[in-house]
């Protein structure tokens, strides 16, 4: 096998937040296919902590937003795209500010994770943020977000229970609680 399993690609759409490739690739057995390939530039999450995440059940920000694909409102950390040559970091920061109105002291990676490996080559990385303050919300016309305070066994119930069905949010808070909130 080659280095690279795409032996060639073709553009078929190019959009503001996502492109689609059609790729002709090698498959580990040696024969050849196309697959259509979501191209995404990458994204940031947010775990918030109001509250010492080693301390007993710390209180965390989520976000209440539309999500047209879903036709509903969602619950979310906080989350958007990277721009153009900017570090997962920056960006967490940033979409942070945007979304909640806070700043963090201190922002930790956690883990990066594919969402739909699937269809798309769409990484999120993940973070925790600590030491926020508040300040002024600075969101895109397209989100309509509300900001809510819960204690992170609420969020953690409301996963279990389904009320929470958005991926990186459900992925988030579980790593969150398993590996660094009460370490």
């Amino acid at each position: 096998m080659t280095d690279s399993p795409r032996v060639s690609t073709r553009r078929v759409y190019t959009g503001r937040v996502v492109n689609l490739d059609v790729d002709t690739v090698r498959f580990p057995n040696g024969s050849i296919g196309e697959l259509e390939m979501v191209r995404h530039p990458g994204a940031s999450a947010v775990v918030p902590f109001l509250s010492d995440p080693a301390g007993d059940d710390p209180q965390i920000l989520l976000i209440r937003q539309y999500r047209y694909a879903a036709e509903r409102y969602l619950y979310e950390v906080p989350a958007g795209r990277l721009d153009a040559n900017e570090a997962p970091e920056h960006c967490a920061r940033r979409e942070l500010r945007e979304e909640t109105g806070c700043e963090a002291e201190r922002v930790e990676h956690m883990f990066t994770m594919y969402t739909t490996p699937g269809f798309t080559d769409e990484r999120i990385h993940v973070f925790m943020a600590v030491g926020l303050t508040h300040g002024e919300v600075a969101r895109e016309a397209d989100e309509f977000i509300e900001v809510e305070t819960m204690p992170l066994s609420r969020a953690l119930s409301m996963v279990e229970r389904g009320e929470i069905q958005d991926g990186k949010t459900s992925l988030a808070l579980l790593y969150a609680a398993g590996f660094r909130a009460g370490r």
